[in-house]
């Protein structure tokens, strides 16, 4: 009889095990209660989550493809396909293999459709840069991600960064990977034909990552966090690149009918999913799959999580030439089953039968509907009276301490200098709202930026979800780009806590509410729940990865400003608000008030108004205003281009300054044109009924707003590039 202690050291409850009893009407083989525990863990089965994931929008302006290891949608004779995936525990252990076999992963989810890897974003969180263990953490996983993508040529784009107290103990590495190819060879994560034969391509099999799915990514960090847990696997990027290679070229030849990664689960996942997913059964020889280590037990081989592996289902009398194709490349690979009529996976192991389940029940996970409460300090929390807040004398100085803040300073110690940016296809590259790939042959490109305010959702949930969509959806029409589909990675706590589920409901509600307005599908995604620690939860952080269709790379725009005498533009409104702004945090040292109001005709008012002047050629730049307000866009349009330029502004607000100056007011973008273009833009802000002010002009060598600041460009540009590179150790860039 299996014991208690057993399956729920495994994750499995008391229930779970009576369903699997009832399932085989047996007792299950240990292997068999293994690939039970993670495939119904969270990680793989969303057994939590997915009642309200269903709800989730899956249809756009552009044809959408869902349903597989990534998501994508179709643009003339194009797939592009998109995947955010979470390596949040496995990073905070050893952060250079986490980040690395984050993004490995991603692209190989990417792969499985068909579609060749072609640029990465990531968004990242973690704890205050004052504390060493948090510069060893963000260090790592920028190297991590940087040493894996330079070798598969795989160039990071863009994403985000945040520090914050509540990431201390747990911090979340979400890696984001874009992939395109025709949409003729979309490939399919099923088997089918019987007799057909299934081919383990890639690295030997290990004990890394044994149960890092159900145990480590399925339960919340302990005091004893770096014991007792799994190794994290660790990945191998020249295997990685010629996987990717011989892959592509063995689907050209039509030979190919289905394949899977190898991700969480390993191949417990591969073969039930893919057996499920087409309706068919498998039989495998366990006997056959590469090892690196001769004394593996079928549950550790089925289990197993090591890198840069793939399941492929091939037509019969075909195999020695996909194998053929793989040896060309350096990739091993080598036949490990068959597809079989029925629905039966039988997996076997030295002559002995140790699994014979039906691959619905194994992958068709319980679902449950957890109970959901409020918690109690939101009420208060949301409350901020703004006359017991002091407006600062100085408001100059506020401006240098917040572009000095981490959370607002250069991103460029994370994505490199855009000189590292190899890819031809690169229009636009990072350091804008978003970042520009255009498609082969074509006009077009793929605009594509990642998302999210923890602190807003933190103090509401809802709202701050529908801000990270909104600001995403904001930040691709920046660059020219018509959004049309979005990944998330949605990073909770415990949901069996009712606050935590509470604030994951809230937040999926939020981005459901959004997406459905704004007309922008979610075509894939994760969740990563159990993101606490001693410490505390997370602030719970639904990050946002949107593609947006750009119809003409030649009219792109980017943030920077660009020419002298140059009119400026607010599009939007702003608003006397500072609730959970890096204002009160930087300045105040204050978390409080509710997030930023947001009114959805508004937002899309806006977001229409600028993508259309984009579309006509007429600005010269356009940047989202988001983190720090006012102030802080203005002074990124001043130094982030190639050339520092200053403006003088002047908005004759009457609202209080450092409301004006730094609130987080949102459906506000910057812009500017020449003299001529002005009257246009004005004219198609009308047409969409977009608030807009005419607000000042390019030009001289300093930042000058109202009577409020004045400074140098070079003084702001110094401070801004350089802040996170000082805290990290670094004096020059």
């Amino acid at each position: 009889m299996v014991q208690k202690e057993v399956y729920r050291s495994l994750g499995l409850t008391d229930s779970e095990y009576e369903r699997i009893e009832k399932l085989l009407e047996r007792e299950p083989s240990p292997t068999e209660l293994a690939m039970f525990s993670v495939e119904w863990s969270e990680h793989c089965g969303y057994s939590r989550s997915k009642a309200l994931l269903k709800k989730l929008p899956r249809e756009g302006r552009h044809p959408v493809l869902v349903g597989e290891d990534a998501g994508g949608i179709v643009v003339d004779d194009f797939a592009v396909i998109f995947k955010m995936e979470s390596h949040n525990h496995p990073s905070q252990i050893d952060p250079v293999n986490g980040a690395a076999t984050g993004i490995g992963g991603a692209a190989r989810d990417i792969l499985s459709v068909g579609a060749r890897p072609v640029a990465s974003l990531d968004s990242l969180r973690f704890g205050p840069l004052t504390e060493p263990f948090n510069k060893g953490l963000f260090s790592g996983a920028v190297q991590g991600f940087k040493s894996y993508s330079s070798v598969i040529n795989l160039p990071n784009i863009g994403g985000e960064v945040y520090f914050e107290d509540a990431y201390e103990g747990n911090c979340l590495v979400n890696a984001m990977c874009i992939g395109v190819c025709k949409k003729s060879n979309i490939a399919r994560g099923r088997a089918s034909g019987p007799g057909n034969i299934m081919i383990y391509a890639g690295s030997p099999t290990g004990k890394d990552g044994i149960g890092g799915c159900s145990v480590l990514a399925s339960s919340e960090f302990g005091a004893e966090e770096k014991e007792e847990r799994p190794s994290v696997p660790a990945g191998d990027p020249s295997v990685e690149k010629g996987l990717i290679g011989a892959t592509l070229e063995a689907l050209q030849t039509g030979h190919v009918v289905g394949l899977k990664d190898m991700g969480a689960a390993g191949l417990t996942c591969s073969t039930s999913e893919m057996a499920a997913g087409g309706g068919v059964g498998m039989d495998i020889d366990l006997s056959k799959v590469p090892l690196r280590e001769a004394d593996m037990q079928p549950f550790e081989i089925m289990l197993s999580e090591s890198q840069e592996r793939e399941l492929l289902c091939v037509k019969a009398g075909k195999e020695d030439e996909i194998i053929g194709i793989f040896k060309k490349w350096g990739v091993d690979a080598v036949p490990i089953g068959k597809v079989t009529g029925g629905n039966l996976l039988k997996i076997r192991h030295k002559g002995e039968l140790v699994v014979e389940i039906k691959a619905d029940d194994i992958t068709e996970s319980p679902t449950y509907k957890l109970p959901s409460r409020e918690p109690d300090y939101i009420n208060e929390l949301r409350k901020l009276d703004l006359s017991k807040v002091e407006v600062p004398k100085n408001l100059g100085d506020v401006l240098l301490k917040l572009l000095a803040s981490p959370n607002i300073a250069s991103r460029s110690y994370v994505y490199g200098e855009k000189s590292e940016m190899t890819q031809e296809n690169i229009v636009v590259p990072p350091g804008s709202d978003a970042a520009v790939l255009g498609l082969e042959g074509t006009d077009k490109g793929i605009a594509a930026a990642a998302d999210c305010n923890g602190r807003y959702c933190f103090v509401n949930p809802h709202l701050g979800a529908m801000i990270a969509v909104s600001e995403a959806a904001r930040n691709v029409v920046c660059v020219g780009g018509d959004p049309a589909g979005l990944t998330d990675c949605l990073n909770f706590g415990n949901p069996d806590k009712p606050e935590r589920f509470w604030e994951f409901k809230s937040s999926v509600e939020g981005i459901i509410e959004a997406c459905k307005f704004l007309k922008i599908p979610v075509i894939s995604g994760n969740v990563s729940f159990y993101n606490e620690s001693p410490k505390g939860p997370i602030y719970p952080t639904p990050a946002i990865g949107m593609i947006g269709v750009v119809e003409d790379t030649g009219k792109v725009s980017s943030l920077s400003f660009k020419n002298e005498g140059d009119v400026i533009i607010l599009l939007g409104e702003n608003k006397e608000e500072l609730g959970a702004s890096e204002y009160l945090k930087v300045i105040h040292n204050m978390v409080k008030g509710d997030a930023p109001s947001l009114d959805l005709k508004k937002e899309k008012a806006v977001q229409s108004a600028c993508l259309e002047a984009i579309q006509q050629g007429l600005l010269s730049s356009a940047h989202d205003c988001s983190d720090g307000g006012l102030a802080v866009a203005l002074a990124e349009c001043c130094v982030s281009g190639d050339k520092k330029i200053g403006a003088e502004v002047k908005f004759g607000s009457k609202i209080r300054a450092d409301a004006l100056l730094f609130g987080e007011s949102q459906s506000r973008i910057i812009v500017s044109c020449s003299p001529k273009a002005q009257s246009k833009i004005e004219d198609i802000a009308k047409k969409h009924k977009a608030p807009y002010q005419v607000i000042g002009a390019v030009g001289s060598k300093k930042l000058k707003i109202d009577d409020f600041i004045e400074l140098s460009v070079d003084s702001l540009h110094d401070l801004w590039k350089m802040a996170i590179p000082k805290l990290m150790g670094i004096k020059e860039v």
